[in-house]
């Protein structure tokens, strides 16, 4: 008995050290920006409202868009969401958002599909066939851009980078250890 408690002690602690190691990288990759050019970013979706109006988190994620696009570091963007329970589909809702701060509407596309981080990447490469980009910066939280980044090159599209607003809230803290096992769940 005694060999049981110690080995699953052992267990414990592996899993305790690669979850810190793996969360250290996942906030350390989410929060660098190499400053790569692209040619689409490609905004993942978060929570409108119920009067209609963007989260303050996705809301973040526009405006880091928007400066990437006015600093011509991308042509195009996609804004990917799905339909919230609030009854807003979010992609339409980020198109708005987007037009209201003066990008032209021919340079989005709305993915009003995507309905979770896999959806928005298997739904972005449909996109890609139309287009025919090459290469892709993601937008969403620090904590979320790693696997956004692993789910794209598991099908095969390797130009990927990211960049993530500067916003931080105390469901991070939550957010990185949903990361842990959702890394290599999805």
């Amino acid at each position: 008995m005694k060999h049981i408690i110690k080995g699953l002690k052992i267990i414990c602690f592996i899993i305790f050290v690669w979850f810190i190691i793996h969360s250290v990288y996942i906030v350390s990759d989410g929060l660098s920006d190499k400053g790569t050019i692209a040619d689409v970013a490609v905004i993942l979706g978060n929570k409108v409202n119920e009067d209609g109006t963007l989260s303050e988190r996705l809301e973040k994620r526009l405006e880091t868009a928007v400066d990437l696009y006015r600093n011509h570091r991308v042509k195009k963007l996609i804004v990917s969401g799905g339909l919230g329970k609030e009854g807003f589909y979010e992609g339409s809702k980020m198109k708005e958002y987007l037009i209201s701060k003066n990008i032209p509407d021919s340079v989005i596309t709305v993915d009003n599909k995507g309905d979770n981080t896999r959806l928005s990447v298997e739904n972005t490469l449909e996109i890609q066939k139309k287009y025919s980009f090459k290469s892709i910066i993601v937008v969403s939280q620090y904590f979320h851009v790693t696997r956004t980044k692993k789910l794209f090159e598991e099908k095969g599209f390797e130009d990927v980078n990211s960049v993530s607003p500067r916003y931080f809230e105390w469901r991070d803290f939550y957010s990185i250890l949903r990361e842990f096992p959702a890394y290599y769940t999805q």
